[in-house]
């Protein structure tokens, strides 16, 4: 979906497709078929913006295969989709029973974490719709927390180089941005300040996902305050919200919360304290026993539906959202232009929030898509055809 700024510009808003899980191409081209189209066709829109993701094995065919690149991209011409963005985070495995700490393998200490993200930008160069001559790529802040980071910086420096040559050789821009994530290394959009002030290239910049923001607890006013000052690339944001509860030493609150407590992916548990930020890397361990604060609000990283946010006592954190998509495009000129609803989480809910089919899952996609639509709409921008 695009959307004409006040300031001309135009503003792209897609849905992240790593809610599917595919390893292949195969795999893809069905998603395209069986989820992207129908939500499409539920918008009732010709075109819908979708974030691809690509998995290891799907991006290597598309890369050594130029036939299958066209395939591709024949495919999404012909089902009404386009690709400004694609997801880089995830390498393999993310539809797996057991995600968890293996979303962060292979990082930026890892030389195949450079050729994958160098063979998305090749990919993404020939997807982008003809009239679109930037794109953008997420990526991993770096590493896990425990890993060490050296050669990280030179790595993306590498990229860096490879990004220009790129341009050169097609005319198009791609840019990567670091997505800040709790637990990581670069755990914040603070954090992620002084390795990108180091790497120091208009294509290395950052991505800020909305749920990782709020889990930390990070206003989003000053964050998008420092970035700008420190000139650091905003490459895209993801629109996401977390899981709040706002008073967990109830026991109905955790009682709520275990529910959430699921074993596919991490949901790194955060509060806020007087002596700064508290947290756990997964929400059964804030559960068990005290080991986190409880005195204060808790937010878990754990991607709920925009348009639908849990019962009481639980909630999301859809105001943070709505705060820091105001600075992001409600100013007089957009701080990014590539927008991405990310709740990939849809199958990790408790079983009475699950779409239990294709058509349940396509809905629900659809109407955070017209939440996310309508929120732009209320910010002066306005939807092309």
């Amino acid at each position: 979906m695009r959307f004409r700024h006040p300031d001309g510009s135009t503003v792209h808003l897609a849905y992240c497709t790593n809610v599917h899980p595919a390893e292949t191409l195969d795999g893809v081209l069905a998603q395209l078929r069986d989820h992207c189209e129908p939500v499409r066709r539920r918008l009732g829109r010709d075109r819908l913006g979708i974030g691809l993701w690509l998995a290891k094995n799907a991006a290597d065919a598309l890369v050594t295969d130029p036939s299958a690149l066209r395939g591709l991209r024949c495919e999404l011409d012909r089902r009404g989709l386009e690709v400004v963005t694609l997801n880089g985070f995830p390498y393999e495995g993310f539809g797996a029973e057991e995600v968890k700490y293996r979303v962060y393998r292979p990082d930026w200490t890892d030389p195949e974490r450079l050729e994958h993200t160098t063979a998305l930008a090749r990919v993404l160069t020939r997807l982008l719709p003809d009239d679109v001559t930037e794109g953008s790529i997420s990526t991993l802040p770096l590493a896990w927390r425990t890993r060490p980071t050296d050669g990280a910086h030179t790595a993306l420096r590498t990229l860096a180089e490879r990004l220009d040559a790129l341009q050169e050789l097609t005319g198009r821009s791609i840019r990567v941005g670091l997505e800040p994530e709790p637990g990581c290394t670069v755990e914040t959009t603070a954090d992620a300040i002084a390795p990108l002030t180091a790497v120091d290239h208009e294509r290395i910049g950052i991505c800020v996902d909305t749920c990782h923001l709020a889990t930390s607890f990070e206003d989003p006013h000053t964050a998008l305050d420092a970035l700008t000052a420190a000139r650091v690339p905003l490459v895209k944001s993801q629109l996401s919200a977390a899981l709040h509860a706002e008073h967990p030493h109830l026991p109905e609150v955790r009682e709520a919360l275990a529910a959430f407590d699921e074993p596919r992916f991490l949901h790194q548990t955060r509060t806020s304290t007087a002596a700064g930020l508290r947290g756990t890397d997964d929400l059964g361990e804030a559960l068990a026993g005290h080991v986190l604060p409880d005195a204060a609000p808790w937010r878990a990283h754990f991607h709920v539906p925009l348009h639908a946010a849990p019962t009481a006592p639980l909630t999301s954190t859809l105001p943070v959202l709505k705060t820091a998509l105001t600075r992001l495009v409600g100013g007089p000129h957009p701080l990014t232009r590539h927008l991405e609803v990310e709740t990939y989480t849809w199958q990790a809910l408790p079983p009475e929030l699950r779409p239990t089919t294709r058509a349940q899952l396509a809905d629900g996609i659809a109407a955070e898509l017209t939440l996310a639509r309508d929120l732009l709409s209320d910010l002066g921008l306005k939807e092309l055809p």
